[in-house]
């Protein structure tokens, strides 16, 4: 990846105040991009302007709900006003409820559904508007190994993230009739040492935490920002997102059963959560928290299967030489 590929390009975030969006803010930063941090909480943009631009970008501040398309059409039009057209729009933001399906009421389906599945509707609707008539950009959707593989405790989330994976074929889809030269993609995420875990709403007796292996959000970030320079359908992160993805495949059936055997502890700590503590599924918390949460050290911050992604035509490419040369060789041996 070009090490300053994106200087002086437009790129929009949404949820860019913690986790994997703040995360890919920094990363932008430090290639020199004019980045739109959006976001609802106030506090928490400010802090994260401040290190965007510490770290060699320039940050515009946009307080809104992607929930609201309103709200986020008016984003994009600030966006282009004040930074020019824009290059690369990220859909990030989430909402999320840790609880039994029973525990969870219709309100709350609503809302996470209306943050983490519409909102990036929403966004790309907004993107692809202003990108079409130039027929230029990349829409980079951030999704997950839950997108095709549910899993208990979470099934708002999962069923917003299975509904952005079918909206997004359909996109592509459509994309490709008209011959466009928008670049999408569909970053597929492991678990990962987030801020959500500590904001969540949470109905369990004990502290959520991610489940399986985790990665660091750093991680995520050198995905999207690969993705936002490639056309590729998907890019998949970490060795668990392929055993959920294709095991699912596999065997829909003994998933379940593993699942329901190993998920509602495996998704929780060994301490007692508040129940009372504040959540951020309807207003952020009015404080800021970083980008990471309180699993870094067991987080891993690299990603074999990543690598071997980002750099999959150099490698196809060195096995053909090889294989060439293999072939030649045992030509010229049989011929002496």
């Amino acid at each position: 990846m070009n090490a300053q590929q994106y200087n002086n390009k437009v790129v929009v975030i949404t949820g860019a105040t913690g986790g994997v969006g703040r995360a890919t803010a920094h990363a932008f930063a430090k290639q020199g991009a004019a980045i739109a941090l959006l976001a609802r909480g106030q506090q928490q943009l400010e802090a994260t302007r401040k290190e965007v631009e510490a770290l060699g970008g320039s940050a515009l501040c946009i307080p809104v709900d992607v929930a609201d398309p309103d709200a986020v059409e008016a984003a994009a039009d600030k966006v282009e006003n004040s930074l020019g057209p824009i290059d690369v729009w990220v859909n990030n933001a989430m909402a999320s409820v840790f609880a039994p399906v029973v525990k969870i009421s219709p309100a709350e389906y609503r809302r996470v559904t209306e943050v983490t599945y519409l909102g990036q509707v929403y966004g790309t609707m907004a993107a692809l508007k202003r990108m079409r008539p130039r027929d230029r950009g990349s829409i980079v959707l951030v999704g997950s190994a839950l997108a095709y593989r549910g899993i208990p405790l979470q099934s708002a989330y999962c069923g917003a993230k299975h509904g952005i994976e079918g909206f997004y074929d359909s996109l592509r889809c459509e994309l490709l009739h008209e011959d466009s030269k928008i670049n999408t993609c569909m970053v597929q995420l492991p678990a990962m040492d987030t801020t959500q875990f500590g904001w969540v709403l949470s109905r369990l007796p004990n502290k959520p935490r991610p489940m399986g292996k985790i990665y660091e959000p750093e991680v995520a970030a050198r995905a999207i920002l690969f993705a936002a320079a490639h056309n590729r359908r998907s890019v998949w992160v970490g060795r668990t997102t392929y055993q959920a993805i294709i095991g699912n495949k596999l065997s829909p059936a003994y998933a379940d059963h593993v699942l329901a055997r190993t998920a509602f502890k495996g998704q929780q700590t060994n301490q007692p959560d508040d129940p009372n503590r504040p959540n951020n599924v309807w207003q952020p918390i009015a404080e800021d928290r970083g980008t990471h949460g309180g699993f870094s050290q067991k987080a891993a911050h690299n990603s074999i299967t990543l690598w071997l992604q980002m750099h999959r035509n150099a490698l196809l490419l060195a096995a053909a030489g090889i294989a060439a040369a293999t072939g030649l060789w045992a030509a010229m041996k049989k011929r002496h």
